[in-house]
C-alpha cells in the first residue's frame, strides 16, 4: 500500500506597523534566513491560536488574529521533500513579554520594509513569506470564521 501523502500545516502572522514588517532571523541548515512568525500547528489548536502561540514564542510579542490573509501551498525539496500548507493572519501586535526568551533558533526580531523584503528574496526561509505580504498589501482579508474548527480538535 503506498503510503499517504499529508502535507505540514503552517501558520504564519503577517504584521505591519508604520509601513514595517515584523520578521524573525533565524539559524537554520542553510544559515542565517528570515521569515515571518510562523511555525506548525499543534495538536488541539485551531489555525488562529497557533499563530498566536507561534508569534509569542518567535518574537516575545501576544498576537491577536483578526483576519485571514489566505492559504497557500508550497513544496520544498532542501534535506526533504516536504509540502506546506500555510494559514496567514493578519491582526493586532500586543505588548512584549519582558525577559521571554525567543524560540530556539530565533536569533532577532527585526522590522523591515515590503521593499527590504522584496530585495532580501535569497534569505527567505519560505517561498511564501513575499507573497503573503504582497497579499496583505493588496488588502486581502478574509473572516476567521472562514476556517471551521470542529468540536472534535
Amino acid at each position: 500500500m503506498a503510503e499517504r501523502w499529508k502535507p505540514n500545516v503552517t501558520v504564519a502572522a503577517v504584521i505591519e506597523q508604520d509601513g514595517r514588517f515584523l520578521l524573525v532571523e533565524e539559524e537554520t541548515p542553510e544559515g542565517l534566513l528570515l521569515n515571518t512568525p510562523a511555525g506548525h500547528l499543534d495538536p488541539g489548536e485551531s489555525p488562529a491560536e497557533g499563530c498566536a502561540r507561534e508569534t509569542l514564542e518567535e518574537t516575545a510579542h501576544r498576537f491577536t488574529p483578526t483576519a485571514l490573509i489566505g492559504i497557500y501551498m508550497a513544496r520544498t525539496r532542501r534535506e526533504e521533500d516536504i509540502t506546506y500548507l500555510r494559514f496567514a493572519f493578519t491582526g493586532t501586535l500586543g505588548a512584549q513579554e519582558p525577559g521571554r526568551l525567543l524560540d530556539h533558533g530565533i536569533v532577532r526580531t527585526l522590522w523591515m520594509t515590503a521593499d527590504e523584503i522584496r530585495a532580501s528574496t535569497t534569505r527567505h526561509r519560505s517561498p511564501l513569506l513575499l507573497q503573503c505580504v504582497e497579499d496583505y498589501l493588496a488588502g486581502k482579508r478574509h473572516p476567521l470564521d472562514l476556517i471551521h474548527v470542529d468540536d472534535s480538535v
